[in-house]
């Protein structure tokens, strides 16, 4: 039985229609840290975030928040509680910043409890923490690709929950503007103590700006731990099915991952000095 307060699984299995897509998957994400998700393409990861938001109902087993059923709670709670960006969402043309971003305080909001100052100071405190205040009065859809995920960010956030999820949020982004949404992510993390869930394709991302990892392949968890414990020559090869060496990031000490090259091919020398 995992702890109060948390996020988790018990025995979950996970799929669209009757086919299983992750099966029998037992884990409790840690309050207060960083998870990421990691895997292989079509290992299950998305399927099990939309099983954390209470996208899919489980074929199997149970999703528990604060050790209660997940679907036993009502809508309106769990979105005061969780917060979900999905994989490349959407915008209706002409919605501005600031109208987007109120949008997350429609859970807070009843027939009898409408637009309030408490509403008013959230949309601001979350435009503050990603630094869009300025784009307030821009059209979502005329932003950069790094500047609308921050958006979207500040919508979650102003949807003022414990726990937010995060199904790969750096997609289509520049290297640049992956730091930039990875270290808006830490920041948020060390600041509020929140507890955020992501899916990650990129496993040295995902090591250096997450507490925790749990590394999934075909349906299954096969490791949960920090990245230390993780990031791993055998874990890698079971994950990934590839040779790696693995070394200390020169920049944050967290573990690097660096691939070998298949057999019969042969990498490009790095030029002379």
């Amino acid at each position: 039985m995992m702890n109060e307060h948390a996020l988790g699984v018990d025995h979950v299995s996970l799929g669209y229609g009757r086919s299983p897509v992750v099966t029998d998957l037992q884990t409790t994400f840690p309050p207060g840290l960083i998870t990421s998700i990691v895997g292989a393409n079509g290992c299950g990861k998305s399927t099990l975030l939309r099983g954390l938001a209470r996208l899919l109902m489980p074929l199997s087993g149970t999703v528990l928040l604060d050790g209660k059923s997940i679907h036993a709670q009502r809508s309106k709670e769990i979105a005061k509680r969780l917060g979900l960006l999905p994989q490349g969402p959407t915008v209706p043309e002409g919605l501005t910043v600031e109208e987007l971003v109120s949008r997350g305080r429609y859970p807070h909001q009843t027939f009898r409890r409408q637009w309030s100052v408490t509403d008013e100071q959230a949309v601001e405190e979350a435009l503050r923490l990603t630094r869009t205040s300025d784009l307030r009065d821009r059209p979502v859809d005329e932003l950069s690709g790094g500047q609308r995920q921050r958006v979207w960010i500040a919508l979650v956030l102003a949807q003022d929950t414990s726990i937010l999820l995060l199904d790969e949020p750096t997609t289509f982004l520049d290297i640049a503007h992956q730091l930039e949404v990875l270290g808006l992510l830490r920041e948020l993390n060390d600041r509020q103590n929140r507890t955020v869930i992501l899916v990650l394709h990129d496993l040295n991302q995902a090591a250096r700006y997450s507490h925790h990892l749990i590394a999934m392949r075909e349906g299954q968890i096969v490791a949960a731990g920090p990245p230390q414990e993780i990031v791993t020559v055998d874990v890698v090869q079971k994950v990934f099915g590839i040779q790696s060496v693995i070394i200390d990031d020169p920049v944050t000490g967290t573990p690097l991952c660096v691939p070998k090259p298949n057999p019969g091919h042969t990498p490009v020398p790095a030029a002379r000095k």
